[in-house]
């Protein structure tokens, strides 16, 4: 390894710093231009393709905020200190972030994805302030990294993004097999269905509370609990939500892969989190499962009416509104237990829910295979992320252009 060197970050990456439009002027706000927080990009894959606020030329021109490109990277800097991802578009950002741009002729900026991920301890040690963890431009000066020859770095990048790649295939179609779903959902029992009898969720289901628990029974154990976290923004089930558990429960509080579960807590801004169904994915790390106090578990009680029904019903437009008015609080906002059996829709027909189940299962199961060949690359790319980065495994490359 004599021919690794060793950099100063702050040698290897221009550091770029975002800006905030004043959210005073409607004028900059709700345009075209993504603007990103932490909370969009905070998803545990390499891309980030788009944010939830969006911002108009004039915004841009008139702020501090400034465009990332696409292949360049975005790094937390305030709060939630040091999640990455790299932009699959040209968006802006928020002064929370730092983008990152690799310097010509020393590295790439996939090579600089992967060297980051590996040093996110740190980041951590290095950051600072009495209210909010922060990295500044000194902690990139602060860090010191080795790097091996421009064509090792290439090839040592590429290796870990064919990983990344297939994973982001992945979920892309699980995204596509779920918009499928709630397309037929749509269209059989909510825009198509003609039956003028309503009805409330609580004739078709049973909910289940969480367990109550302390800081103090979250230690190393082969029992998971499925926590606020383990609920995505956008919709779906995170696998990295998991916190070990050693406390005790109720077996009715224990989940396997394929129940479904409803966030009734949240502490995102723009109650992103409420209401939001997930199916439960399994670890086969985890002998057994149980569902925190911040959310319940669904239970259908009439045989034809499916757990894929009630997710898909449950991912509707309507249902999220019914859930966002039955919601009380302003740090953390609290689910009324009454929201889930109160939600008013139109009686479904037998059949008709009953060949739905058919086709949503089919896709469900396809889309759980892909979870778990998602779960397999992301375990081989951060057994490799380490040994690449250190020079413990060595990989041929060729040195000419």
């Amino acid at each position: 390894m004599s021919e690794w060197k060793e950099y100063k970050l702050s040698d290897l990456c221009e550091l770029i710093g975002g800006g905030t439009p004043k959210t005073s002027v409607p004028e900059y706000w709700n345009g075209d231009i993504p603007w990103l927080s932490v909370t969009d990009f905070n998803t545990g894959r390499k891309y980030c393709y788009d944010a939830e606020k969006k911002i108009t030329e004039k915004g841009l021109k008139e702020s501090s905020t400034k465009i990332l490109k696409k292949g360049q990277i975005i790094i937390s800097a305030r709060g939630t200190v040091g999640v990455i991802s790299m932009l699959g578009r040209d968006m802006a950002f928020n002064q929370s972030n730092y983008g990152i741009n690799a310097k010509e002729g020393l590295t790439t900026n996939d090579f600089i994805y992967y060297l980051l991920k590996d040093n996110i301890s740190q980041f951590i040690s290095n950051s600072y302030g009495a209210v909010f963890d922060t990295i500044t431009k000194q902690t990139f000066e602060q860090i010191t990294v080795s790097l091996p020859p421009l064509p090792e770095q290439t090839a040592i990048a590429e290796v870990l993004s064919s990983l990344d790649d297939k994973i982001d295939l992945l979920h892309r179609q699980n995204k596509t097999l779920e918009q499928l779903a709630e397309t037929l959902f749509r269209q059989w029992f909510v825009e198509g269905n003609t039956s003028t009898e309503i009805i409330e969720l609580g004739s078709l289901v049973n909910t289940i509370n969480g367990v109550s628990y302390k800081s103090t029974e979250l230690n190393p154990s082969t029992t998971a609990m499925v926590s606020l976290k383990s609920f995505d923004r956008n919709g779906g089930f995170r696998i990295d939500g998991f916190k070990e558990f050693t406390g005790k429960y109720k077996e009715q509080q224990t989940v396997k892969e394929g129940d479904l579960v409803v966030a009734h807590t949240d502490i995102t801004q723009d109650a992103e989190v409420i209401g939001n169904p997930a199916l439960v994915l399994g670890n086969p790390k985890y002998e057994t499962m149980v569902i925190s106090m911040d959310m319940v578990k669904v239970i259908p009680k009439i045989d034809w009416i499916s757990i894929e029904f009630l997710y898909y019903l449950m991912r509707t437009r309507e249902f999220k509104g019914h859930c966002e008015g039955n919601a009380n609080g302003s740090t953390v906002l609290h689910l009324s237990k009454q929201a889930i059996p109160t939600f008013e829709f139109v009686k479904p027909n037998k059949e008709k829910a009953i060949e739905f189940t058919k086709h949503a299962k089919e896709l469900t199961l396809k889309i759980f295979e892909n979870h778990k060949q998602i779960r397999t690359l992301t375990q081989l790319r951060d057994t490799l992320l380490p040994k690449l980065m250190s020079g413990e495994i060595r990989l041929n490359y060729d040195f000419k252009d």
